[in-house]
Order: structure tokens, then sequence, then C-alpha cells
């Protein structure tokens, strides 16, 4: 783990986002705090998903929520 003071960090920051990808960064205050920075994965939401491809046009697909919603059918 790399330590860093307050005033390095401010300096590097960008660098230091870079290494914490890989290991932990502790950064230290005067005060004698220490702060960690690690990397976190975020979990991907359900709804980001890969779009399809359809010969539907734009009024295709208009008309059959339309229908859809009026409870009709052919």
């Amino acid at each position: 783990m790399k330590a860093y003071t307050y005033s390095e960090a401010r300096k590097k920051l960008s660098e230091l986002l870079d290494i914490a990808r890989f290991e932990e960064v502790m950064i230290r205050r005067r005060s004698g705090e220490a702060f960690i920075i690690k990397h976190k994965i975020l979990p991907k939401s359900p709804f980001d998903v890969s779009g399809i491809k359809t010969k539907a046009s734009t009024q295709d697909i208009i008309d059959a929520e339309r229908e859809s919603r009026s409870g009709e059918s052919e």
C-alpha cells in the first residue's frame, strides 16, 4: 500500500486514482487522520442492455404500442 500526505495527494490525484485501480492508497492528514482510496467496480444496471436491429419503423412501433394499450387485436 502506498501512502501519501494530503499535500502530495492533492498534487498527484490523477496518478493516485490510477494506482488505486491495482492497490489501496493511503492519504494522511497532518492531524494524524488516515484515509484509504481503493477502486470499486460498480454493478451494471439491469437496464444497461445492448440494442437490437430490426426493420420496424418508428411508426410500426407506435402502432403496435397503441394496439396493445387499447386491448384490440387483429
